[in-house]
């Protein structure tokens, strides 16, 4: 056991997946959280995500070890300004959010000293949400990003490390402004492009009636999968994490320019040369096992990254 109390404050994919993976492992003596949402509340009991769940985060996080700010990127301020009179004195704070500077800036000011913050980023997820899509083997070989704050307590980063290889994953420290770049390659900007990819077909499909639909089980269908993650979710990360992303789709653009380029003038090289260079990428992943190169057609399961 890491923890004697944990609490989760929202009950979606990533703490229902967690709590999961902790009680698979008995990585928590006790495991407690709470939603704003009535609904996910009540699912989350008759389900038993967790061993109980409040009404309040104030009262969810009362005695907790540790606390798992698991909301979107936006409410964080707004749950740590509720909770920070109710923390332990010694407690971990930390989240699960793909965007880390402003978190920090949001989170960090309004704790009490003594409660040690250490951010965190599970680089695992799905396109589904809500407290049923949790499964303990979502962590599983998977990278979890910490990010310590500067004067942050390394006892604190050491236990939560010690949760995350106990949950599965793989971990590894970034600085926050690093993270948030690579982030904006790696997640970021390509569920943004899927987003776009999706809407210009969905502006297609009202001209070729069924078609785009019927017909996608080709690379569109892909694209689907990324753009069906929560919006709520992905409206946050983009406005909190705007500078990297704006960024690496400006050097997307470049990129797109030359590839245009190139089909205008029939440069059959250029293009090989560059299909190559990418299909290596691909084959990389694969190798560092972070996906399978196993046909899937939807039909693997949940499990994905984010």
């Amino acid at each position: 056991m890491i923890y004697e109390r944990v609490a989760l404050i929202g009950l979606g994919l990533i703490a229902g997946s967690m709590s999961l993976a902790m009680r698979r492992t008995g990585l928590a003596g006790e495991v407690v959280g709470t939603s704003r949402s009535r609904a996910t509340r009540e699912t989350a009991r008759e389900i038993g995500l967790v061993d109980h769940v409040f009404d309040t985060a104030a009262e969810a996080v009362e005695g907790a070890d540790l606390v798992v700010i698991a909301t979107p990127i936006g409410a964080m301020e707004a749950v740590a300004r509720e909770i920070a009179p109710h923390l332990k004195p010694g407690a971990t704070v930390t989240d699960v959010g793909s965007v880390k500077r402003r978190v920090i800036e949001a989170v960090a000011p309004h704790l009490p000293d003594g409660v040690h913050f250490v951010p965190a980023h599970p680089m695992a997820g799905t396109e589904h949400s809500g407290p049923e899509s949790g499964f303990a083997e979502l962590f599983d070989n998977r990278w979890c990003l910490i990010t310590p704050i500067e004067g942050g307590d390394p006892s604190a980063v050491e236990r939560l490390t010690a949760l995350w290889n106990g949950l599965g994953a793989n971990v590894d420290a970034m600085d926050p402004d690093h993270h948030d770049l690579v982030c904006a390659v790696t997640s970021h900007a390509p569920h943004l492009i899927a987003y776009t990819m999706v809407g210009v077909a969905d502006d297609l499909r009202r001209v070729t009636d069924s078609e785009v639909v019927k017909y996608s089980a080709a690379g569109f269908r892909d694209f689907t999968r990324i753009a069906a993650s929560d919006p709520t979710m992905w409206r946050d990360v983009f406005l909190t994490n705007k500078d990297a992303t704006l960024e690496i789709l400006g050097r997307f653009t470049e990129e797109l320019f030359a590839l245009q380029r190139a089909i205008r003038t029939g440069d059959g090289q250029m293009l090989h040369d560059y299909f190559t260079r990418t299909r290596a990428i691909r084959r990389g992943i694969i190798e560092a096992g972070q996906d399978t190169a196993a046909p899937d057609f939807g039909r693997g399961g949940a499990k994905g990254t984010r």
